[in-house]
């Protein structure tokens, strides 16, 4: 094939802004039931409303609701979970409402209201075996103060709600057992996150509604903190569940009877991910005593299937099913998933291990081939106490454009949010965007991501604002030194958590000429101070406790650091923000200005912490691609700013 010698950054790229931002859909939450396939669609054509879909055999994939829901919900602010299916029969939360409705799966009928009350938020549903209720995580914001979780099972008669725990801060995955006598969920307390410290309980559904912890607590190995997460029940005498007990999240097996829990099988991967929404599925147990497992290895994604009680006492055998965001589930002889492989977006798939899938319903139809996709490469790099990181690496990939003789391409360092996450190696159209132009991108897996270990992910404890952002540092200086890349043009971006990193970064060395922020972190004391429940005492372990470490958020936070950056900084923030608000980046914007840097603000209307609209994520995806046209010195091919935003950006780089 013969591609054109063009300066990177003005490739004319397929990847165009109206393709990422307006044509595609973020697909979550597969469910089947019966013969049919459920999930969900976040449209920015509409306003980031989601829609719950299904598909039968034979037919077309159709909406199940109507136009005016919106299927979602608020709890813990990252929700999840936001619906759940059993037979024909269907609950979930109206994000536009708040409310909690029921329909049938083949009922033309409206769907009925269950619940609705001002400040009530529910999610995490279950429906009971006889299916007379449905259990839930229920969020108070009604009174004073933090808002307050219970337990509760919603008649699925009149709607009534019967509390059915409560007295932990929060609460995750009520699973009641196959007969109904029992329920089991993850609870925790501040300060502790679901991913340090929480607690397998189990409570007996009869008069008596005695409770049992199964798993964490007190009766944790030698009083270690350990995080569990996914019940599922094997028979009503028996539960799995993830434990990181040893030190990896892996599957474990706990009798109702109690004892000590016995480890499934011996896997050296990390089977889980940490609790940030609720409805995730690490494994998924089959009709013939197989489990399916989704396991991270060196950061990346393996399906594993695990045969408990066979010769070896557990056969573990690596099977060939793209790369599921969720564990697969068995539907009829094959199995539904969400396919995230990094070669093609998102797809809802059938099918079966080593065969290809058949799609059910795409993110998008991509109108490019392979050639224009950059596949991920595994990197390692040297930490500075000597241990190793691991970062995915894509090159610049065109099949109309190649970098010319001479040149090197300019390097996009990318910081993942949470910073309790990990980057991952699927198909993104936040990195598509850049290769497709002639950037090289680098996704960075700090010390503090998931699917190493709790030791790595304790790594970033009283640390962040530091390790996370020498090891991103580290991982540039490692892509500056091979030659791959032009060490003079390398940027850093980040949302959220990420923004605090690149930001840090920035103040902490001179290898970057620039970096973007969306909507990140920058005063941690206001972030201690202002967050929501979820994350109120998060920063405890990430930074100090507050306020006695006061000195350590100050010092850590890029808004007092201001003065030690001396390049451009972007800043991309919604107006509507509760979790990071927009004064943080208000007031960086202000620290820097007085330092003479050029930090251009462009601020969304009706956007929170994360972007959702079709219109701003067109724009965000244009206006950084315009900035580092800019700072780095080239005109891209393809970007057509609205005027405010271009008047923005022309202001802030040539005052």
């Amino acid at each position: 094939m013969n591609r054109q010698p063009a300066p990177c950054g003005t490739w004319r790229s397929p990847v165009t802004a109206s393709l990422a931002a307006g044509k595609t859909v973020t697909l979550s939450g597969v469910a089947v039931s019966g013969e049919s396939v459920l999930w969900l669609e976040r449209r920015p054509a509409e306003k980031g409303r989601t829609a719950l879909v299904v598909w039968q055999e034979g037919a077309e994939p159709r909406d199940v609701t109507p136009p005016d829901v919106d299927v979602a919900t608020s709890v813990h602010e990252y929700g999840g979970g936001a619906f759940a299916v059993a037979g024909r029969a269907i609950v979930f939360s109206n994000r536009r409402d708040g409310g909690v409705y029921t329909l049938d799966l083949d009922g033309p009928e409206k769907p009925r209201r269950l619940v609705l009350a001002e400040g009530m938020r529910h999610a995490s549903f279950s429906f009971s075996p006889d299916g007379t209720c449905v259990y839930a995580v229920r969020e108070d914001h009604r009174g004073e103060g933090e808002p307050k979780d219970v337990l509760v099972a919603i008649s699925l008669n009149d709607g009534a709600e019967t509390v059915i725990a409560q007295g932990a801060d929060f609460y995750s995955t009520p699973t009641p057992s196959p007969d109904g006598s029992h329920l089991a969920w993850i609870e925790w307390d501040h300060p502790a996150m679901p991913w340090t410290n929480s607690r397998l309980c189990v409570m007996w559904l009869d008069d008596s509604h005695s409770r049992k912890v199964l798993g964490g607590g007190s009766v944790s190995p030698a009083g270690k903190p350990e995080s569990l997460t996914e019940p599922q029940w094997a028979d009503e005498h028996t539960l799995f569940a993830i434990s990181d007990r040893d030190g990896w999240w892996a599957l474990w097996r706990f009798a109702l009877a109690g004892g000590e829990p016995e480890p499934v099988c011996e896997v050296e991967a990390e089977i889980g991910q940490p609790h940030w929404v609720f409805g995730q599925r690490s494994y998924s147990l089959l009709p013939d005593g197989r489990i399916l497992a989704l396991a991270v290895n060196d950061g990346q994604t393996q399906m594993l299937m695990l045969t408990p009680g066979a010769a070896s006492g557990c056969d573990v055998t690596p099977v060939t099913m793209g790369l599921p965001e969720l564990c697969p589930l068995p539907f009829g002889d094959r199995f539904a998933w969400l396919d995230g492989s990094p070669d093609r977006a998102a797809s809802v798939v059938v099918g079966a291990p080593g065969q290809t899938p058949h799609v059910l319903r795409a993110a998008t139809t991509l109108p490019f081939g392979k050639d224009d996709i950059a596949l991920p490469e595994s990197v390692r790099f040297p930490l500075a106490d000597g241990t190793e990181g691991q970062a995915f690496f894509y090159p610049p990939t065109s099949a109309q454009y190649c970098v010319p003789e001479g040149e090197l391409p300019p390097m996009i360092v990318t910081a993942h949010g949470g910073p309790t996450a990990r980057a991952s190696e699927g198909f993104s159209f936040k990195v598509q965007w850049w290769t497709s132009r002639g950037f090289a991108v680098l996704d960075v897996n700090y010390s503090g991501s998931t699917g190493f270990g709790r030791a790595y992910r304790e790594r970033l404890d009283g640390q962040w604002g530091v390790r996370d952002v020498e090891d991103c540092i580290a991982a540039a200086s490692y892509m500056a030194a091979s030659g791959r890349i032009d060490p003079k043009r390398i940027v850093m971006r980040g949302s959220s958590a990420g923004g605090l990193t690149v930001l840090s970064a920035l103040a902490n060395s001179d290898i970057f000429a620039a970096g973007a922020s969306l909507y990140g972190v920058t005063d941690l004391r206001t972030l201690a101070e202002e967050t929501h429940k979820f994350e109120a005492r998060y920063l405890d372990s990430l930074v100090g406790p507050w306020p006695e470490a006061e000195a350590v958020y100050r010092a850590r936070s890029p808004l007092f650091m201001a003065d030690r950056i001396q390049v451009p900084v972007l800043f991309l923030q919604g107006l509507d923000d509760a979790v990071v608000p927009p004064e943080q980046a208000r007031s960086m914007v202000a620290a820097l200005k007085r330092n003479g840097i050029a930090c251009p603000l462009v601020e969304f209307v009706g956007e929170g912490h994360g972007f959702r609209g079709e219109d701003t994520l067109r724009r965000a995806f244009q206006i950084e691609l315009a900035f580092y046209g800019h700072v780095l010195g080239f005109e891209p091919a393809d970007v057509q700013l609205p005027e405010e935003d271009d008047a923005v950006l022309d202001r802030a780089l040539h005052a």
